[in-house]
Order: C-alpha cells, then structure tokens, then sequence
C-alpha cells in the first residue's frame, strides 16, 4: 500500500485511531497500575490475604454486572447517533444515571441481606463492605457517553490522575495482611472520584444537565438493555463464578495464583479487545461485509499471535512479578490466552454483525451457550480430578462454543 493511501487511511479514520487509542489506554491505566503494584502487595499482603481481596472483588463485580444493566451497548449506539443533539444526550444520560441508581438501591438491599445470611460473608463484612463500595463508581462513570462521543480521552486523564494520586496512599497505609481492607478502600474510592468528576465535566463542558427521570419513563431504556443484561450477567456469573469457585474448593491461595494468571493476559486482552469498542461507533454508521471481514481475519491472526506471546515470556513474566511461589500461575495463564482469542472474534460477531442487524437475541443465547457449557465442563472435571486447571481449561472451551455457535448462527441466518 502506497505511503500516500496510508495517510488517507489515517486522516479518514483519525476519530476511530483516537478513540481506540483512549480506551486502550483507559483499561491498560486500570490494569497496569494493579500489576505495577502487584509485587509489593502479593508481599506485603500474602496470597491468602490477596486472595481474599480478589474473593470479595468477584462478589461485588456480581452486583457491579446487575447494576450496569447492558446499557452501554444501546447508550453507545444513541449518543453515537445524535453527538450534536444536546437534548438527546441530556435525556439518555440522565435516564441511564437514573436507572443505575435504583438498581443500585435494590442491589443494597440484596447485598445487606446476603452479608447477615452467609457465613463467609458475615466472618469478612469488613473488605467485603469496602468492596461493595465499588457499586457507586459504576453508577457514576458513564464511559459508555465518552464513547459515544469519541472522547474517551477526557476520562482517561481523569483516571490516570487519580491512580497516580492514590499510589502514595498504598506504600504509606499497606503494611501487612490486616490492611487488606484499607487497599480496597483506596481502591473504590479511586473509582468514586473518578465517576464524580466525569459526570462534572459533562455538566459544565458539554452543558448537560443531569436530572432525575420518572420510573415509567425508562421501560424503553430496560427493554433495548434487557438482551445486553441477559447476555452479560450470564457472562459475569461465568467469569465470576470462577474465582468463586477456586476460593471454595481450593482456598484464597489458589485465588490469588489464577489472579496472576488472568493479570498476565489482561494487558494483551485489553489492547486487542479494545480495538471492537473503537470501531464500533464508525462502522454502525456505515456497515459493509468486506470490512467486517476482513477486520475478523485481522484480529484472528493478532489472536493467535498473542497466544505465542504469552507462551514464550509468561514464564518469566510471573517471576518477575510475583516470583517462585507463583509459577503455578504459568500453566493457567497459557490455557486462559485462548479467551484473547475468543474475545476478539466473538467481539467482532457481536459488534459488527448482532447488533447492526438488530439481532440483539443471538447475543443472549451466545452467551447462554457460553454459561451451560463452562458448568458442563467444570463441576464433573472439579468433582473427579479436584484439579485448579480444570476450571481454568472449561473456561476456555466454553469460550470455543461462543466462537463455534457464533459462527453457525451468522451461516444460518446468512448475515455476513
């Protein structure tokens, strides 16, 4: 390709190019500033104290997935629309403000209820609090708007900001196991501020004004989320149930070994994974099947490449951050870079042929199949081998079943 196409390429595409950058950007501040400080917390902390701070993290993520409904797909896709109207983006956002918030206070209650029923729970309410905590930052952070609007480098400096402010807090606080809940609570509270503050921009920089809605003035807003919420939490209690599972049949040690394995894959997942979520607000506006295509072969081949990646550095990657003690994280961390996979082309399905053509409940039943297939691998594999890998190799083939029912569908129905 001549130099002169490429800068054609790129003027064209300069919003997208941006746009991709920002939020790779986001996700690898939020990621990157965890491994960073990962080799002093997994010391200074311990694995079993680790462990259960990543535990009571899935529990809240739970709540974190209800919470967020799936607006964001039907959001992203509305403010991309109507960018320039002011009236439009005033009432999605404070509709979806709205709608978290309410689900928030039923989450609150379900939470509060389930805290005085466990045991487990009831032993640890105090991380297990500070965690749930984490709820009010998925209210306030509307990073589905920025999106919309390809501006997603206004949140990203707020995060990196407040990130770097809430380093010092964890070398002077963190000194032993028992500050486990003071790390949390920087953590939460880092995604507290982050949500205020970019709710505050866009009240006096985008000049919306941010109100409460009437209840029955949302059900349109709860029936175009509702497949996303359906395909989501299916995918949260997946991923979710992981961890939860590990921590109750093997301990928080374990937990805290598959949690190294997933942060060495994170990285290389976030930066693939992101290119979707950049694309997706340039090709609803203009859909062609050569494109999608070709971005499929694309991101199939960048998936595998990743994969070859994590074999020949993970090994020396575990070491380096949380050193011997940990290596049982490399096995795992192989067999999880297969989901990098999984989710780029499942990704590309689901972004660029589900939902421009409208066909919201192949990405529902995508993840059903996803969901039944992972506990048909697990819970036999757990029972008859009481092996951590197990869980880790059915996640990953109920990752394969995405890709192959994906695939069926988009023949049956002849969609690409």
């Amino acid at each position: 390709m001549k130099t002169g196409n490429i800068r054609k390429i790129v003027f064209r595409n300069t919003k997208v190019i941006e746009n991709y950058f920002f939020m790779t950007a986001l996700q690898i501040i939020s990621s990157l500033f965890g491994i960073l400080i990962y080799p002093y917390l997994i010391r200074v902390l311990g694995a079993s104290s680790y462990g259960l701070y990543v535990f009571s993290l899935s529990i809240t993520t739970y709540f974190i997935g209800f919470i967020s409904f799936g607006f964001n797909f039907p959001a992203v896709k509305a403010i991309a629309q109507n960018k320039n109207n002011l009236q439009v983006k005033t009432a999605v956002i404070s509709s979806i403000l709205t709608a978290k918030t309410y689900l928030a206070l039923i989450s609150t209650l379900i939470f509060f209820i389930l805290l005085y029923s466990i045991p487990f729970m009831r032993e640890n309410k105090l991380i297990i609090t500070v965690s749930y905590l984490q709820i009010i930052g998925e209210v306030l952070f509307p990073q589905w708007y920025f999106q919309g609007i390809q501006k997603m480098k206004i949140v990203t400096y707020i995060q990196l900001g407040i990130r770097l402010l809430s380093l010092p807090f964890i070398f002077i606080f963190i000194k032993s196991p028992a500050d486990c809940w003071i790390y949390a609570l920087i953590t939460a509270l880092s995604v507290i501020f982050g949500g205020m503050l970019s709710i505050f921009y866009i009240q006096r920089h985008d000049n919306v004004t941010i109100r409460f809605v009437s209840i029955s003035s949302l059900k349109n807003y709860f029936r175009d989320a509702m497949p996303f919420f359906w395909s989501s939490s299916v995918g949260t209690i997946k991923q979710e149930s992981v961890t939860i599972i590990i921590g109750s049949f093997f301990g928080m040690r374990d937990v805290a070994l598959y949690d190294l394995a997933n942060k060495l894959i994170i990285i290389p997942r976030m930066l693939t994974t992101s290119i979707n979520g950049a694309l997706f607000p340039k090709i609803i506006e203009n859909t062609t099947k050569s494109v999608i295509k070709k971005i499929i072969r694309y991101e199939t081949l960048l998936g595998f490449a990743v994969i070859a990646c994590i074999i020949l550095f993970g090994r020396f990657a575990i070491l380096l951050l949380g050193g011997a003690p940990m290596l049982g994280s490399y096995p795992m961390a192989i067999i999880l870079s297969v989901t990098i996979l999984v989710w780029l082309v499942v990704g590309c399905y689901i972004s660029f042929i589900f939902v421009p053509a409208n066909r919201y409940y192949l990405v529902t039943r995508n993840q059903l199949v996803a969901f039944i297939s992972f506990f048909l691998f697990c819970i036999p594999s757990v029972l008859l081998f009481h092996n951590i890998l197990t869980i880790v190799v059915a996640l990953t083939l109920s990752g394969l079943c995405e890709m192959v029912y994906c695939y069926y569908q988009i023949k049956k129905h002849n969609l690409l």
